[in-house]
């Protein structure tokens, strides 16, 4: 498969420089143990262990001899929140050994489920998350249509046969149902399948705990419980709605996005763009697209959403480097903007507004409104 750099590699490299530990964390089949593959400017040489794999997992029954006759290489641990209790002999490994860039760990769930890294590593390790593809990182090589449907998992995107894509994002979705689940105790894969079912015909709208508890038959708390597991495993976004001080009713629930649209695509049952361009989920499709890659090019911005009870709405509010910016999605070529959305500007008062939309050339709508690819969108944010 087509090595395409991510974004993230310098921040990983750097973590090894600078840190005893570093973790690279991220969905299931994102793309870490690759990117750990190709870290050529690592000063060690690379030994990698899959704790998925039962003959890596017999090299670590002394798992202290095998590490300390590791002791020149990088040594990477994939799927470490298979094996937690290696945590504090690796602690006790880099207080020995001294200087930075010993362990690369890589994980599929986030550091709130790998508690045992933080009270064991605290101040050894750095945090890194890497997603499925971001636009940055394919531009250059595949369509807004095909990176929309396929979404950004690399064995899904970069399957050119459509129906070999949908396959794998099927048995991709079974896989976590029916064995990556049973890490976490106390849920159902039936129950979880059709939460994502309904999770993905309503993508983006606000939550509301318990009339999807009754209609899955369970309680609100298992709800939130479910939730919580999807978003502590990358599958989706929870984004909080802006509270301000401008005196409206405001809408207090969260809104909940599926991280990757061909997930939802997948779950959805349509297999290529022409199906997704005319279904009613098309629009929200093109919001988790922007969110997934602003949450990707942009890890420690804040994102929210702000929507009163009279209908004044803009779909993302970003609060980065002190600034707030307002960015509505559009999944249009020739965007319209509502009274409402205006409205919403003049309460708020970003420094300024982005309407994202497929166009291939930006342009500016209005003093401090500019439409914008979404390529342009990063370029003018990082400025």
């Amino acid at each position: 498969m087509k090595y395409l750099k991510r974004v993230i590699i310098k921040e990983v490299e750097e973590g090894l420089m600078h840190s005893p530990v570093t973790a690279l964390l991220g969905p299931r089949q994102c793309g870490k143990s690759t990117l750990a593959k190709h870290l050529l400017t690592s000063p060690r040489p690379l030994l990698y262990l899959d704790l998925e794999k039962p003959s890596d997992l017999r090299k670590l029954e002394d798992p202290e001899w095998f590490f300390s006759s590791q002791k020149e290489k990088l040594i990477c641990i994939d799927e470490i929140q298979r094996k937690p209790d290696l945590f504090p002999l690796i602690r006790s490994m880099v207080d020995e050994w001294g200087e930075n860039g010993h362990f690369l760990v890589l994980g599929s769930a986030s550091r709130n489920l790998l508690k045992q890294s933080s009270e064991s590593l605290a101040g050894r390790i750095t945090y890194k998350q890497l997603t499925p593809f971001l636009w940055e990182e394919v531009k250059e090589h595949l369509s807004y249509e095909r990176y929309l449907a396929a979404g950004g998992f690399p064995r899904s995107l970069l399957q050119e046969d459509p129906k070999l894509s949908l396959q794998w994002r099927e048995d991709f979705i079974a896989t976590f149902l029916e064995r990556d689940l049973l890490q976490w105790s106390g849920f159902s894969p039936q129950t979880m399948r059709r939460l994502w079912q309904m999770l993905a015909h309503n993508n983006g709208q606000t939550l509301n705990l318990s009339s999807i508890g009754g209609s899955l038959g369970v309680s609100h708390t298992s709800v939130r419980n479910y939730l919580d597991l999807l978003q502590e495993t990358f599958m989706v976004h929870i984004v909080p709605p802006h509270l301000s001080n401008t005196g409206k009713r405001m809408i207090k629930t969260p809104k909940v996005y599926i991280s990757d649209t061909g997930i939802i695509a997948a779950l959805l049952g349509l297999s290529d763009f022409n199906q997704l361009s005319g279904h009613p989920a098309f629009g929200s499709l093109w919001e988790s697209l922007v969110i997934s890659n602003l949450k990707g090019m942009f890890p420690r911005a804040e994102l929210s959403f702000y929507r009163t009870s009279n209908g004044t709405e803009i779909d993302i509010l970003m609060q980065l480097s002190g600034k707030l910016i307002a960015i509505e999605c559009k999944s249009s070529m020739a965007p319209t903007l509502s009274r409402g959305f205006y409205s919403a500007i003049e309460n708020v008062v970003p420094i300024h507004t982005f309407v994202v939309a497929p166009v291939s050339q930006s342009y500016p709508l209005k003093p401090g409104i500019s439409i914008v690819s979404l390529s342009d969108l990063f370029t003018q944010l990082l400025l």
